[in-house]
């Protein structure tokens, strides 16, 4: 008996401390799931936790060609509650938020707080002891929030028949902002304006899904005696948060070519995460921001953070380096593009103004859009680039919706993805094509009858014929460009053949990319193909005379129209368009990379076509349709005006291209300009950027 007594008690001991053991690893298991972060207060003092914090990167800045800063990085920091290391009582959790607020009102920075909506509307008793409350019915206002809102005081015995009162009462003990007092009713723990303060900021948190994973932003803005407060008070749950944002030198200009920062859009998951990038992650949203974000983007590094038991900072330390991105230094010159922007809108103000002033109907008076480029000639180089109307990236968040609506859509980068009809300027690349094969000569003399009756399915007719019923007579084609004559074009465009026609203007750049390293249109080049693609039914023998004269479907971007006039300066050498000008490292400004001017597809023209084009195009700004804009201009220049008709309601789209000097070609400007009626009131914008490039004092 006595041994299998023994053995009893040796069992009885054995279940006994077999118990004890599992609550203790139970209390433990409750402990770290109930008492939250607290459990660092029982820490011995060699017990240490860890946090990781991002190192945001610097974003490579942008600038001009001549090193002019055009986007910088500016930077505001914020106050965070961080949830992972917040105290678990909810009155400890009170005193953080106070004492963060306190700190504010002492720096004199009460601004950088922004009490959040309210479902409730305080209406503190005459004693100062208690708080009435009701419903502010503009807080259910919003769906999402009223949803949210239900959704919590439900799992807490309350629903949408619960008064304001109650509801509150709820709340605030929840919070710890109040307590049961002797006689079993609530006391406030705190005076009733720091109540009201304590429910709304508590209540907007926990909506926020405020967490450890989920930090709430308490002050925005702060400066850094005020953050350098914060973070030395010893309170544990905040958090410093550096904001990087971009600051625009001059603002309201350049706005199309630089883009904007935002989060990564929903089509782009997937390329960035591939890339390495966090969803939250903030990227360039077109322009340059977009386009060059593998240089200006950097890469984030980490600050290891090692916490005591009480929540104090005992070490930290960079655990991962970030690097920053580089400097991005664009092609244009800001100066100009500025001159570029001020005198496309005054144009377009002068065509309305002269519109309205005549009386004539569909002279102008609508003209409202249009666009303007830039280019060396030479390398491709965009000097310049303006689409009116724009808008301003520095408010573009708050005049969004203004901008959204508006009918003339600012956000829209005409200079390349409007799609125009050359109309006469389409003429030159005709001249160089028919001049290169042998179709004409310089001597070839066509006769202009007024009204081209070759195929007696369709015959029409010059614009002069149309206009007075006279005609050009016997012209060459020096003059036929002079002049704009549509017969002599009618006439050329039959005999070198559509598909002629279009190698040509194909390899000058007109209906392909331009090689810009933004988001273009590449234009239509009219022709069978593009009908056979389009299922736009047959190309008609009538179709190759419009498509001659820059119509049918012929419609190019501004940008194209500048490319292919240059490939004809160059002989029909087309060069890639490009707006990176180099990249530089940061801090050292060592150069990465400097863009190579690059030779794309062309055709080389025949011997002295070029000369014979660029004398012709030189006559047009002498003697010709533009001679009012520049006669007596003090550089010798070249260009070619086209007027292109769109409905019959509206005045018609003005076009003007133009080089200079004309020995030696360095830059092309075209501007076109919708519902500008004639394509010789254009060129004013055009003697403007003129003016700029070669620092000519005009009236």
């Amino acid at each position: 008996m006595n041994k299998k007594r023994g053995y009893f008690i040796r069992y009885l001991s054995l279940a006994a401390f077999f118990v004890i053991i599992c609550l203790i690893y139970t209390g433990r298991l409750i402990r770290y799931q109930i008492a939250g972060q607290d459990i660092y207060a029982d820490k011995s003092d060699s017990e240490y936790s860890y946090r990781y914090e991002t190192i945001h990167a610097q974003r490579g800045e942008i600038f001009d060609r001549n090193g002019v800063p055009l986007v910088v990085n500016a930077y505001t920091y914020d106050i965070l509650l961080d949830g992972g290391s917040m105290p678990y009582a909810q009155r400890d959790k009170n005193e953080v938020i106070l004492s963060v607020l306190a700190d504010a009102e002492a720096a004199g920075e009460t601004d950088t707080f922004t009490p959040p909506a309210s479902p409730f509307t305080f209406f503190p008793m005459p004693d100062g002891s208690s708080v009435h409350f009701e419903y502010d019915t503009t807080y259910f206002e919003s769906t999402g929030r009223k949803n949210k809102f239900y959704r919590l005081v439900t799992q807490l015995g309350c629903d949408e028949s619960s008064s304001a009162e109650d509801t509150a009462a709820v709340l605030l003990a929840r919070y710890g902002i109040t307590q049961k007092g002797e006689d079993g009713y609530p006391v406030l723990n705190y005076d009733t304006n720091t109540a009201q303060l304590l429910l709304t900021l508590r209540l907007d948190m926990e909506l926020s899904d405020f967490s450890a994973y989920t930090p709430y932003t308490l002050l925005t803005d702060v400066s850094l005696p005020l953050l350098t407060r914060v973070k030395e008070s010893g309170v544990r749950g905040i958090t410093p948060y550096t904001n990087a944002s971009r600051s625009y030198t001059y603002p309201g200009y350049a706005s199309h070519i630089l883009g904007r920062l935002g989060k990564i859009r929903s089509g782009y998951v997937d390329y960035y995460t591939e890339l390495g990038y966090p969803l939250d992650a903030i990227v360039g949203i077109g322009g340059a921001e977009e386009a060059f974000e593998s240089y200006l983007h950097g890469e984030d590094g980490v600050l290891t953070v090692v916490e005591d038991g009480d929540g104090n900072i005992v070490d930290q330390y960079v655990s991962k380096e970030p690097k920053p991105g580089s400097n991005v230094y664009l092609t244009i010159d800001i100066e100009m593009q500025i001159t570029a922007e001020d005198a496309l809108r005054d144009n377009i103000q002068y065509i309305v103004d002269k519109a309205v002033a005549s009386g004539k109907p569909l002279s102008g008076e609508d003209a409202k859009t249009g666009a303007l480029t830039a280019l060396d000639s030479r390398t491709g180089e965009v000097l310049a680039m303006a689409s009116y109307p724009t808008y301003n990236l520095a408010t573009f968040q708050q005049d969004y919706s203004m901008l959204n609506s508006d009918e003339n859509a600012p956000m829209f980068n005409r200079a390349l993805s409007g799609l125009y009809a050359p109309g006469s300027t389409f003429k030159i690349g005709v001249a160089a094509a028919a001049l290169t094969e042998g179709i004409i000569t310089p001597k070839t003399i066509i006769h202009d009858k007024g009204e081209y009756t070759y195929y007696s399915t369709y015959t029409p007719a010059c614009w002069i014929y149309n206009q007075s019923r006279a005609t050009h007579g016997p012209i060459n084609v020096t003059t036929a460009i002079q002049v704009s004559c549509n017969y002599f074009f009618y006439e050329v465009g039959r005999l070198l053949t559509i598909e002629t026609m279009n190698k040509y203007d194909r390899a000058f750049g007109l209906g392909v990319p331009t090689g810009i390293e933004l988001a273009e249109k590449t234009g239509i080049l009219a022709g069978p193909d593009y009908r056979n693609e389009k299922g736009l039914g047959a190309w008609n023998p009538g179709d190759t005379l419009a498509a001659a004269i820059g119509q049918a479907e012929n419609s190019f971007t501004p940008l194209q129209i500048s490319v292919y006039m240059s490939s004809i300066l160059n002989n029909g050498i087309r060069m890639k368009t490009h707006l990176l000008h180099k990249v530089e490292a940061f801090h050292t400004g060592e150069v990465l990379e400097t863009f190579t001017p690059q030779q794309m597809d062309g055709i080389t023209l025949g011997e002295g076509v070029r000369d014979v084009l660029l004398n012709a195009m030189k006559s047009v700004t002498e003697n010709g349709s533009a001679a009012r804009v520049f006669r007596g201009y003090p550089i010798e220049m070249g260009g070619k005006t086209g007027t292109a008709q769109v409905l019959e309601t509206k005045s018609d789209n003005a076009i003007f291209t133009a080089f200079a000097p004309f020995n030696n070609p360095e830059i092309v400007v075209t501007c076109v300009i919708e519902q500008g009626a004639n394509g010789t009131d254009a060129g004013f914008a055009v003697r403007d950027v003129f003016d700029y490039y070669f620092d000519v004092n005009s009236d």
